[in-house]
């Protein structure tokens, strides 16, 4: 049973360890909503996750310190883990896909843990941190089915009481719901009229699924850039708790969490993992009822992997209409891709790339295509110039409208 003093004592106990993250207004994020970010990807190790480990390792009893912890996690939890552990002089084992990006496990290293790589996928992982837990007498730290993991987590949801006492709503990212559960859970209990939302990658709707049937379910996979909150199921504890005390889950689109990521940068400059952002995409896309509304985004992580930043960026860019490819056919004769060119231009959008094909069109011997890639300023401009195009009865193939 989650007990709210919990809370508080998560709060006093992680009073000299964390990094103070004050409330940033937003307004560039939706005009309709009046919003404000709590910026955990600013806290240290970069997510929240510092939060529930490192209250629940202190929590644990001399003997249990002695032996140490285990972990099983590829990302934010294991460098949470590994710096709580650190700080209490306390020995922590980490057990990672062999898979995972080099770069999360020099990371959690780097923070004083013991790595231990395992062949398979992740839950392969997981059952070798169970074996060692019962042949070594480790004590595992759940990264979200724990009450003081929960509590440690939910101290986010008590500061935003006192950053914020009028705040109308809370949007919150959910992966396995450690977090959203505690935010949750504290500030209904202090504040019911607060509405609490949730939200998850489409690709990966787990808790959606399972409050939505009344029943936890499993995923058969899940497949989402926002791998912090790729989980295939709830745990028992956050199940019940947002069955309770959360009003509704939502899921968002991989470009819609591309474009959320990409906002913050232009708009906030702030960096967000896919997970973080989450919550951003569902306020930017009026996935949450928030019109009007005093609305707080928790941003939960800002630990992106940056090989594929350039390309979360593309398609954030494609998503807000700012970067639009076309396919066009056209007759292989002097003057045709001026033409193209020439409409474009007139319509003020910036050409970044052009490829030439003349072996692509099999039906017409004498037909060429083109795809063009160019730089615009939104869905509208995009439209001007498909219709410009049309009006030249310029064929085109490929349409961002019919995507």
């Amino acid at each position: 049973m989650l007990q709210l003093d919990q809370f508080y004592k998560a709060r006093y106990v992680l009073s000299n360890v964390l990094r103070k993250t004050e409330l940033i207004h937003a307004k560039k994020i939706n005009p309709d909503v009046d919003v404000y970010l709590k910026p955990e990807c600013l806290q240290l190790t970069g997510s929240f996750k510092l939060r529930g480990a490192y209250f629940k390792i202190s929590q644990l009893s001399d003997e249990e310190k002695k032996k140490g912890v285990i972990a099983c996690s590829a990302g934010n939890h294991a460098q949470g883990v590994a710096l709580g552990a650190t700080a209490m002089g306390v020995k922590s084992l980490i057990c990672l896909p062999e898979g995972a990006p080099i770069s999360k496990v020099e990371a959690t290293r780097k923070l004083g843990a013991e790595v231990m790589l395992v062949p398979g996928v992740y839950d392969d992982a997981y059952q070798k941190a169970l074996q060692l837990r019962d042949e070594k007498g480790y004590t595992f730290v759940h990264p979200f089915d724990d009450e003081n993991v929960i509590a440690g987590q939910g101290t986010i949801g008590l500061e935003l009481l006192e950053q914020l006492p009028d705040l109308d709503a809370v949007v919150v990212p959910v992966g396995g719901g450690g977090l959203i559960s505690g935010v949750a859970y504290a500030i209904k209990s202090l504040n019911p009229h607060v509405k609490v939302y949730g939200v998850q990658a489409e690709g990966a709707p787990s808790m959606v699924n399972s409050i939505h049937d009344h029943k936890i379910e499993c995923l058969p996979s899940v497949s989402t850039i926002a791998d912090g909150i790729a989980v295939k199921e709830p745990g028992q504890l956050t199940f019940d708790t947002c069955s309770k005390y959360v009003d509704e889950i939502v899921t968002v689109t991989e470009d819609e969490i591309c474009a959320a990521i990409l906002k913050l940068i232009e708009s906030e400059k702030m960096v967000a993992e896919g997970a973080g952002a989450t919550s951003v995409a569902a306020v930017m896309f009026n996935k949450v009822p928030v019109k009007g509304k005093k609305t707080v985004c928790v941003v939960s992580g800002g630990n992106i992997d940056v090989t594929i930043l350039n390309r979360v960026i593309n398609r954030g860019l494609a998503k807000s209409g700012r970067l639009c490819t076309l396919d066009f056919e056209l007759d292989d004769q002097p003057g045709k891709l001026v033409e193209v060119c020439s409409v474009i231009a007139q319509k003020g959008a910036n050409v970044t790339g052009v490829h030439h094909d003349r072996s692509a069109n099999r039906k017409k011997v004498n037909a060429c295509m083109l795809r063009v890639t160019m730089e615009t300023k939104n869905q509208e401009h995009i439209d001007e110039i498909l219709q410009a195009l049309k009006d030249k009865d310029i064929t085109i193939l490929y349409n961002p409208n019919l995507k």
